[in-house]
């Protein structure tokens, strides 16, 4: 079964970091970064310390109101799930 996790802040980043082991252990999971943190501190570090792995997606969203960045996000995230279930 293929998982898609969605991950952009400190709280996803740890939840993923105890989620992501498991879930591949048995099923395929597509890790997708928004990218809205994109300095080193408040991103990167997160994945080499808690040893998440590399996102197969950054989206790079970053900047702007909370609503645009979200509806960046919606509509990215929205192209790389049809990739995997179809429609359009």
């Amino acid at each position: 079964m293929k998982i898609v996790t969605v991950v952009g802040a400190r709280p996803q980043f740890i939840k993923a970091a105890v989620v992501s082991e498991i879930l591949r252990k048995k099923h395929t999971e597509v890790l997708i970064h928004t990218g809205q943190h994109y300095d080193y501190n408040m991103s990167a570090q997160f994945f080499k310390e808690l040893d998440i792995p590399d996102p197969d997606y950054n989206l790079g969203i970053s900047g702007g109101t909370h609503a645009q960045m979200t509806g960046r996000m919606m509509i990215a995230i929205e192209e790389i799930l049809q990739k995997y279930i179809g429609g359009g």
